[in-house]
């Protein structure tokens, strides 16, 4: 079971979100801004954050660039996800440190396999 910090502002997306990590037994959290978020990623030290490119007053991006400035936050997973899922997206995303970049809307198989295969591997 892992401890997942969801920020995502979409209600229907953190809905389904809701669901499927409730029914594969992890404990989990959301915040539907990106205000506030690198505090609230020191103070818990999720093994996981599922990160919206696309959130009111602090982009997803700007997030994942200052949890890797931290070294603290090293073993902070981060998995993005937007909707605006091009490659430029993605390869931005990667490079500022995103462990993986996930495009909206997506099947909650992907999804599932994505979280596995970051929960499963070494630390970053």
């Amino acid at each position: 079971m892992a401890e997942i910090l969801v920020i995502e502002d979409e209600d229907n997306i953190a809905v389904a979100l809701d669901f499927l990590l409730t029914r594969d037994g992890h404990r989990h959290d959301r915040m539907a801004t990106g205000a506030g978020a690198v505090a609230r990623i020191r103070e818990t030290r999720p093994d996981l954050v599922l990160l919206d490119v696309m959130l009111p007053d602090v982009s997803g991006y700007q997030i994942i660039q200052d949890v890797r400035a931290d070294p603290a936050l090293d073993g902070v997973r981060v998995l993005m996800m937007t909707a605006r899922g091009s490659v430029v997206e993605r390869r931005k995303g990667l490079a500022l440190g995103a462990d993986g970049f996930i495009a909206k809307p997506f099947e909650l198989s992907e999804l599932r396999s994505e979280m596995a295969r970051l929960l499963d591997g070494p630390p970053c």
